[in-house]
């Protein structure tokens, strides 16, 4: 056993940032070369942070006790955006009991009740996508994962309140495509730079929006059944039978908004550039769409996907609260022991090819347990999981039953980072096609002239 955190970059924490944030994937990919399957990095303002992508000492790190490494302390870059209430946030008892009040609101029957939502906000947003020509996905996706979050969590209809709101929120999470995103600004020093203020000044705009639509939510809820998260939320009442606070609430809702709009966004993003290039799996999956007698490839799809391209490198941080040993090493307070999910998914002893696109792997064998890690793992595994694999399902078995999906220009898509999230640099260019009757793709007049967006 030995006290000596394991090797890494030299680099000063300045650089090894800027590669971090410029180049995610083949800084990671570099030091797993050089050091192993377990390196530490570090990186400006945030603790020494050990990267590890054992399969055995993922499981180590899961199944450690709440006390001793605390994942809630290590996500707190995100408490300006979440709040303090949050489950993300909360650590030991505190994050126990708030997971149990929201549980409910994400599983079995509600999902069911949700799924009409999604794929009727799908069908209207693909009406509006351009054919024939090249265009980037993201936004688009973007779009429509803040939309199902509106309706379905937040429990808004069409209306003057939901156009303001989604135009404040839109605003918000544009900010994640700054590096500064990721650092932390001490005291009250964002008040003094200009990005930095403004993104303070729209949190407080939706705040008072967001408190507003509360307290009017929970003045007629005897009225109005909880067919909503917000709904279910102001139904939940702690152990001692008090209800949830307006903060509390409200740090949900926005938690709700931050881990499920962006992450499925990006990862519908991946899924579409993938298949685009892919035309063997396009061919099969959309062949048993079409004949609805299983969903067995479309989730191995979805996997294999999330495989290749987590948007989360990252399984949930933890912060080393009590010295703890996992894989011989002990490490002491104040050390970040992350779970790479990036690594581990891309690990040949594995997953044989890597970095081949090969959906059948995981009917030949399902996911494992710490093998495939896109939602993390253990007690904090996501709670949204079912939530976002439900929306990838519904968006990809629409669109895919409309449109055939052509890659636009010869270049796949590189990674680029957006706050703690990887998507496609170009946006996920692709050209779509209506289908005809017999399923196949309508031939082009012309063929298309690629655009490649800035990366």
């Amino acid at each position: 056993m030995t006290d000596t955190l394991p090797q890494g970059p030299r680099l000063p924490p300045v650089l090894q940032s800027i590669g971090n944030w410029s180049r995610p994937t083949p800084f990671l990919e570099r030091a797993r070369r050089r050091y192993g399957r377990v390196f530490t990095v570090r990186l400006l303002g945030t603790p020494p942070a050990v990267m590890i992508s054992d399969p055995e000492q993922i499981k180590e790190i899961f199944q450690a006790p709440p006390d001793v490494l605390h994942p809630g302390e290590g996500a707190s870059i995100l408490e300006p955006v979440v709040g303090p209430h949050s489950v993300i946030l909360l650590d030991e008892g505190p994050h126990l009991e708030q997971r149990k009040l929201l549980l409910p609101a994400f599983h079995g029957e509600r999902m069911e009740q949700i799924a009409g939502a999604m794929a009727e906000l799908t069908e209207r947003e693909l009406a509006s996508w351009p054919r024939e020509q090249p265009f980037a996905l993201h936004p688009r996706l973007q779009r429509l994962t803040l939309e199902v979050i509106l309706r379905t969590v937040f429990g808004l209809e069409r209306g003057a309140r939901l156009d303001a709101l989604r135009e404040l929120l839109t605003e918000l999470l544009a900010f994640a495509d700054s590096p500064l995103s990721l650092f932390p600004l001490p005291g009250g020093a964002a008040r003094f730079i200009g990005a930095a203020r403004r993104r303070i000044e729209l949190g407080e705009r939706i705040d008072a929006r967001l408190y507003e639509l509360i307290e009017e939510r929970r003045a007629t809820a005897e009225e109005q059944p909880a067919g909503d998260v917000l709904g279910m939320l102001l139904a939940a009442t702690h152990e001692d039978g008090s209800p949830m606070s307006a903060q509390e609430i409200r740090d949900e809702l926005v938690t709700a908004l931050v881990a499920g709009h962006e992450t499925t966004a990006s990862q519908l993003a991946w899924a579409f550039a993938q298949l685009a290039r892919e035309p063997a799996a396009l061919g099969r999956l959309t062949a048993d769409l079409d004949s609805g007698e299983s969903e067995e490839y479309l989730n191995a799809t979805i996997n294999e996907v999330m495989r290749m391209h987590p948007v989360l490198p990252n399984a949930e941080p933890r912060f080393v609260k009590k010295p703890v040993v996992i894989g011989g090493v002990r490490y002491p307070p104040g050390v970040m022991l992350m779970a790479n999910a990036y690594l581990v998914h891309h690990d040949p002893g594995i997953y044989p090819e890597p970095y081949a696109f090969r959906p059948e792997r995981f009917i030949e064998s399902p996911p494992g347990t710490y093998t495939l890690i896109p939602f993390g793992g253990g007690r904090r595994r996501c709670i949204g999981a079912s939530f976002a694999l439900l929306e990838m399902r519904i968006v990809l078995r629409i669109v895919l039953g409309r449109c055939h999906v052509e890659p636009a220009g010869e270049d796949p898509e590189r990674t680029r980072r957006r706050g703690i999230t990887l998507s496609p640099a170009r946006g996920a260019l692709v050209v779509l096609r209506d289908r005809d009757l017999a399923g196949h793709a309508a031939e082009p007049a012309e063929p298309p002239v690629a655009r490649p967006l800035a990366a």
